[in-house]
């Protein structure tokens, strides 16, 4: 490989990831930023220019302890540790290097973190926390809509403001989202989100009578809702229950799917619902789940309480 041809290989490898790979502009963003920390280490390791067949594991293992000097957490260096290997790794089976040095690093062992949910009383007061529809203001309206749907279809931040009105279907309660990976899903929702929809449309539809954009989800501006500003509306209403779950619209989408999973739906079925590629991620709502799945089972199962030793409490 050239010399210091470290610049036209990662712009490759950008190339590769967004015509091919077909991954989502949020991913593609933190690629990009993970990979562009590296190279600005090792243009400073290698000021007179960055061979990259000479990158070896060693100097790769430089970068991570470079990563945990700078205090990072471990899911942050675990990030872009991942981005590193992929990296090399398009190197290497596109034949640009002759072995893959990121293939000796060890990963960081991750303790699995099990997400703090909603009670079902808990996410039934945060959605009704905005301002009744009746009396609401329009952005009032808008963000009691928003807290529904979060609820009802367990969608990511990014879906919910990048959904657009040619995905949202009110009469069939349905909405299509282009998820990651840019793979589409259908996903139901109920009869209270479908009326808090219909009212933020109808209070929107005469504050702006001709629609600057096609997202359902508008700012004051009427132009579309950020991620940002959605977080903030999270940040907003969240502590207004009793709750120790985090302020993040991602507490909505675990909530989501743990309910569905405690009132028994199938893991495949909440893979489909949450857009999962894979139903590993989604067994981790199984941790979540099991004192309330134990409860089921000890009271629906014929032989699940006979013949235990008895509590000395209960006597």
């Amino acid at each position: 490989m050239e010399k210091d041809a470290l610049r036209s290989a990662l712009a490759e490898f950008e190339r590769h990831l967004r015509d091919e790979q077909r991954v989502s502009g949020h991913t593609l963003r933190n690629y990009k930023s993970d990979l562009r920390q590296m190279e600005v280490f090792l243009r400073r390791l290698f000021p007179g220019g960055v061979e990259i067949a000479s990158v070896d594991t060693l100097t790769l293992r430089a970068y991570l302890g470079h990563l945990h000097q700078r205090g990072l957490a471990r899911v942050t260096i675990m990030r872009k540790l991942a981005a590193v290997r992929s990296f090399f790794r398009f190197l290497h089976r596109e034949g640009r290097i002759g072995l893959n040095p990121a293939r000796a690093l060890g990963t960081p062992r991750q303790l699995r973190k099990v997400p703090r949910v909603l009670t079902e009383e808990e996410a039934a007061a945060l959605v009704e926390a905005p301002p009744r529809p009746d009396t609401g203001t329009l952005a009032g309206l808008r963000d009691r809509a928003l807290l529904e749907l979060l609820y009802a279809t367990g969608l990511r931040a990014s879906e919910a403001v990048g959904l657009d009105f040619d995905g949202l279907d009110l009469e069939g309660r349905i909405v299509r989202v282009l998820g990651k990976g840019r793979k589409e899903r259908i996903v139901p929702f109920g009869e209270p989100a479908a009326q808090a929809l219909k009212a933020y449309l109808a209070a929107r539809k005469e504050a702006f009578p001709a629609p600057l954009t096609p997202a359902v989800f508008v700012n004051l501006k009427g132009r579309r809702l950020t991620a940002r500003s959605l977080q903030r509306t999270v940040e907003r209403y969240l502590p207004q229950i009793p709750t120790d779950a985090d302020a993040s619209p991602h507490t909505l989408r675990h909530s989501f799917a743990t309910h569905l999973l405690s009132r028994g739906a199938d893991l495949r079925t909440i893979q489909e619902l949450l857009g999962h590629a894979s139903l590993s991620t989604t067994q981790k709502y199984t941790h979540v789940a099991t004192a309330q799945l134990k409860a089921v089972y000890d009271s629906a199962h014929p032989r699940a309480r006979r013949n235990r030793t008895p509590d000395p409490e209960e006597d």
